[in-house]
């Protein structure tokens, strides 16, 4: 692992709270707690609605307003939680970046793609408006689009999907970030482009030596990319350890369901799992474990008694009354 120093983590979140308020409230991440150090990439699992991109979007300071936000969010020696606005600001994007899901909307449809890369130099270093447009043409080059300043005049409804997805990782790079969040950077891409974005941001953090936290429902593209794995359900992690662990021996059965969920070269199977039920409301949880309702190992305990989130074997962590069980150990 490039630039890796695992004794300091870059980005170290603890007992972290997110709750929506409004007529009730609605607590989206509940005591997360995970550490990416320099170099490392750690993939943040699990379906839509569980929580994981309230939780980058807490790092970034991109929530609500009115949202209630408490726990550690550590960067360096500093609760990004206690900063000033003003800080918090001069630290997004030049320090933490974000490659954001949806590059269409992430964009902005009245500049072109070069001015927006080129602002990223002005606002944060004060660089002149012809050097910023050079730089933005390089980083263009740099993140893999061919005749970069053409693109680079180009406005993002002229460019591809995957171009647009490019471009805002170019943006989210130009300022050599320390820690990287992507949001589901592969999401509506097909295949062959996905495997280009992974190609793309790995190639990146090895130059970078980015801590890199990598959002996804995918569990196929984390494995190309990512070391360890945090899986969230219901807005709490349920499993977390070295990611090649989770997938060969999973302690969690959400983890064997979303595993089930996913084409697998390695196995030949007539039809794919399918996870039964829904996720519960996060406005009204039942008693008990969240995911007991859909869980083929929940007995009564599960229902009654909340498990805690324990050490087991292989480095691994499970929130499972029956892990052990579940892992067949």
């Amino acid at each position: 692992m490039i630039g890796s120093t695992l004794d300091t983590p870059s980005l170290a979140i603890e007992d972290l709270h997110v709750t929506y308020q409004g007529a009730r409230p609605v607590p989206a991440v509940r005591g997360v707690s995970l550490t990416v150090h320099t170099g490392e990439t750690v993939a943040l699992l699990g379906e839509s609605g569980c929580g994981k991109t309230a939780t980058a979007r807490a790092v970034m300071g991109l929530l609500e307003p009115g949202t209630e936000v408490t726990g550690r969010i550590g960067y360096r020696d500093e609760n990004l939680l206690d900063l000033p606005t003003a800080r918090r600001r001069s630290l997004a994007g030049s320090e933490i970046a974000m490659v954001f899901q949806d590059a269409q909307s992430a964009l902005n449809p009245a500049y072109s793609v070069g001015a927006q890369i080129a602002e990223t130099f002005q606002v944060h270093q004060g660089t002149r408006k012809r050097e910023a447009l050079s730089r933005a043409v390089e980083l263009i080059e740099r993140v893999g689009i061919p005749e970069p300043a053409h693109r680079a005049r180009q406005y993002p409804h002229q460019l591809s999907g995957g171009m647009r997805q490019r471009i805002i990782i170019a943006m989210a790079v130009a300022l050599g970030p320390n820690v990287l969040l992507a949001d589901e950077p592969t999401t509506a891409l097909d295949v062959t482009v996905q495997a280009q974005i992974i190609a793309l941001l790995k190639d990146l953090q090895r130059e970078y030596r980015t801590a890199l936290l990598l959002i996804t429902h995918d569990l196929a593209v984390a494995a190309q990319i990512a070391t360890r794995g945090v899986v969230m359900y219901a807005g709490q992690v349920v499993e977390t350890g070295p990611l090649q662990r989770l997938y060969q021996r999973p302690r969690h059965p959400y983890t064997i369901a979303l595993l089930q969920s996913v084409p697998r070269v390695d196995r030949r199977v007539e039809e794919l799992g399918s996870i039964p039920g829904s996720p519960p409301d996060p406005a009204a949880l039942p008693e008990g474990c969240p995911f007991a309702v859909r869980c083929p190992f929940a007995d009564d305990l599960c229902r009654a008694e909340v498990p805690e989130l324990r050490v087991l074997a292989d480095e691994t962590l499970a929130a499972c009354h029956h892990a052990e069980v579940v892992a067949g150990e």
